[in-house]
């Protein structure tokens, strides 16, 4: 299924390239001229990869925060990790002036740098308190004051920033897996690898969180020490992938809750494949819908993820009673 997507996302977009051609040039025995060959190879397989990175990470993240919290309505961004990469955008686009003295070079490189500095310093934030903290939802709570301070100063920012400022905020906000190079892609790739490392060598703590923290520790679980690792885990995943595609909603939410009506079980050895899958597959068919096929119109892939996942966040609180959690 993930791969038959991933052909349909590269051979689907603005400019028609029939699928036989496309399988033909990645499978070295195509007949693809030259401008068909740079938007293969150039655009859309970069945009594919990220898209299958953003979904995967964000599933995978969204998956240890309903783990951790044991709370179904938690998603990647409950720590405000996400938050605070949108305030590194915002402070770059919106208080350049400010913090540069009328001057600051906005580009796509500039702007990932920003938004990894301000996820890095929010995570780094959040464990420093994890470590005081030893109430996991004092500590939920404690993230989504993080979450309402960022969201306040960008708004403070947005309200003096000029049109253009806020326009290109506005757009930054919208997401996007079609804007990072080979090189970015690459970069993204070996921070989900380590955060789903991180993942796995947790799932033995996850599956003894599912029952609680005190029936964790009699099986020998150290709290303390696995809590730190998912939530380091989780904002490697949660803030790379905000820094390098923007926030993208819901797909983290939504994803853990279908693979686990899907696979009816809650054993982690199943689940943590299962969402890197499932979100991945997820994404690459909301971006194709998000590019209007042989029309230059490109959707938000925020509106199209939305659009998917608030219809299943509402039928999963209409079972609630059936859910598996």
């Amino acid at each position: 299924m993930l791969l038959l997507c991933f052909g349909i996302n590269i051979s689907l977009g603005s400019v028609e390239i029939p699928f036989s051609t496309t399988l033909g040039e990645l499978f070295g025995f195509g007949s693809a001229d030259k401008s068909q060959q740079y938007i293969i190879w150039e655009y859309r397989l970069p945009k594919a990869f990220t898209a299958i990175l953003v979904g995967a990470g964000l599933s995978l993240s969204g998956l240890l925060m309903q783990t951790l919290f044991r709370n179904p309505l938690a998603g990647p961004f409950v720590l405000g990790i996400s938050s605070g990469a949108s305030l590194g955008a915002a402070l770059l686009i919106m208080g350049g002036g400010i913090l540069f003295a009328g001057f600051a070079l906005v580009n796509d490189l500039a702007l990932t740098l920003a938004s990894s500095l301000g996820s890095i310093l929010v995570l780094l934030t959040v464990v420093a308190v994890a470590r005081r903290v030893k109430d996991t939802m004092a500590l939920l709570i404690i993230g989504l004051m993080f979450a309402s301070i960022t969201a306040a100063v960008v708004t403070v920012l947005s309200y003096f920033a000029k049109a253009e400022e806020l326009q290109q905020y506005i757009f930054w906000t919208f997401g996007t897996v079609g804007n990072l190079s080979g090189s970015q892609v690459l970069v993204l790739g070996v921070i989900c690898l380590v955060g789903l490392l991180l993942s796995i060598g947790s799932i033995k703590s996850l599956n003894a969180l599912l029952l609680g923290e005190n029936y964790a520790r009699s099986l020998g679980v150290r709290i303390d020490r696995s809590r730190n690792v998912i939530i380091v885990a989780t904002g490697l995943l949660a803030g790379s992938v905000t820094a390098f595609a923007g926030p993208i909603a819901f797909i983290g939410l939504a994803v853990p809750h279908l693979t686990r009506q899907l696979f009816n079980t809650t054993d982690h050895r199943i689940l943590v494949p299962g969402v890197l899958l499932y979100g991945a597959i997820l994404l690459l068919l909301c971006d194709t819908l998000a590019q209007l096929p042989s029309s230059s119109y490109v959707l938000p892939i925020n509106a199209i993820t939305s659009i998917v996942g608030a219809p299943v966040v509402i039928w999963l609180l209409l079972r609630k009673r059936n859910m598996i959690f």
